[in-house]
């Protein structure tokens, strides 16, 4: 039985929750930069 597939598999999910995960923690950032911008500007 070839395991290859499900290692493959794996791999890539984990990739793409990690890029997803970056990527929204990114633009939470920076929605979270530009309210403070906007508050000290008052």
């Amino acid at each position: 039985m070839n395991h290859w597939p499900y290692i493959i598999a794996a791999y890539a999910i984990t990739v793409l929750g990690a890029a997803g995960l970056s990527l929204h923690a990114w633009a939470a950032m920076r929605r979270a930069e530009r309210e403070a911008e906007a508050i000290r500007r008052k």
